[in-house]
């Protein structure tokens, strides 16, 4: 089973990924989907773990305690600022 993952904006420039398959065996929080991540991509840690990133589960904005599942889409990317 598996989630996709897209990372946006200037986050898909740091990581120089735009996003990647994520194999899980059940649903897991949007943190642990991150700490799985890193877990494989290690050098990701300090970005993903900066605590400023949006995170969103089938384009709604959530925190990272909600669930993901098997099929959704996860994606992450920095803060918005408008003027």
């Amino acid at each position: 089973m598996t989630i996709k993952v897209n990372f946006f904006a200037a986050l898909r420039e740091q990581l120089n990924c735009s996003e990647m398959q994520l194999t899980i065996s059940a649903p897991l929080s949007v943190e642990q989907a991150k700490q799985l991540i890193i877990s494989q991509q290690p050098q990701w840690s300090a970005i993903l773990t900066n605590g400023s990133l949006l995170n969103a589960v089938n384009h709604d904005i959530v925190d990272d305690d909600f669930i993901v599942s098997p099929n959704d889409e996860l994606a992450f990317f920095p803060p918005v600022t408008g003027g």
